[in-house]
């Protein structure tokens, strides 16, 4: 069989790549997993789908919430495990109960989801969350294999616009689309782990995650989009109480209700 030059490029030249490349720390304890789209690449996706996320939907505008978020997330991020990339948040102006996060560091909220918090620390629960998935690399693990090798060939070593542009439209569709029990867990611990060193009270995740189960009535959110199972809902949230239970809780966590009801009255 003849071997092609471009076959002969790919076996020698991608697995290079990829060992100078994959090394990604992606979890507390300074966890690695094999990334082969590097933060850059990573980061043009995440620009490029916001764009079109922007575009199909209606943004809240009010720059106090967007500060308010903005403020929030940061922190926590600065309390993170990936601080390679900017992170970035905005606010979907629906009454869908949901949020979900892209490639390159992108958060969104919706309005609908706000609506039913009842304090700050709820709302970096969710972020913290959110955050967890983008430090994990759990969206980019998902594109790196719905791309397909010679497809992300192309992405890794920068020679095809048309690649790009294929994972952009992949990684807004894989945004919304399910993420492993795995994946759940991991975020889950992260968030509680992030959000209770950024000084938030992690029993505001118990208090989220349990709304959320009770609001889900058999439909998917952002927490139950795993399986709609109420067994799994339990289960997670099980697990979160036991990662709280075991740790050694400062007095001088906060929930900060009254700040979040003042917000909650500028939602339409």
């Amino acid at each position: 069989m003849k071997i092609t030059s471009n076959k002969i490029r790919f076996s020698v030249i991608f697995p290079l790549v990829a060992l100078l490349i994959s090394c990604a720390t992606t979890g507390p304890g300074g966890k690695k997993s094999v990334i082969l789209i590097d933060s850059a690449t990573e980061a043009s996706i995440g620009q490029d789908a916001d764009a079109q996320i922007r575009e199909q939907n209606r943004m809240l505008t009010d720059t106090a919430w967007l500060n308010y978020v903005d403020r929030i997330g940061q922190n926590i991020v600065s309390h993170c495990d990936r601080r390679d990339i900017q992170y970035h948040f905005a606010i979907i102006d629906t009454d869908l109960v949901n949020a979900f996060a892209t490639p390159g560091g992108h958060i969104y909220l919706y309005t609908g989801l706000l609506k039913n918090m009842d304090n700050e620390a709820e709302l970096a629960a969710v972020m913290a969350h959110e955050i967890s998935h983008v430090v994990a690399r759990h969206g980019v693990k998902r594109l790196q294999a719905a791309m397909g090798v010679a497809l992300l060939q192309q992405l890794v070593l920068g020679n095809s616009s048309d690649a790009l542009n294929a994972a952009v439209g992949m990684a807004v569709g894989l945004s919304f689309a399910s993420y492993s029990r795995e994946n759940e867990r991991e975020a889950d611990s992260y968030g509680i782990t992030y959000m209770t060193q950024t000084g938030y009270d992690p029993r505001g995740a118990i208090s989220m995650f349990e709304k959320l189960a009770q609001m889900s009535d058999g439909s998917p959110n952002f927490f139950e989009s795993l399986t709609m199972s109420h067994p799994d809902t339990q289960e997670r949230i099980a697990n979160a109480k036991e990662e709280i239970s075991s740790m050694n809780l400062s007095s001088n966590l906060v929930l900060n209700s009254d700040k979040y009801r003042q917000m909650k009255t500028r939602l339409r």
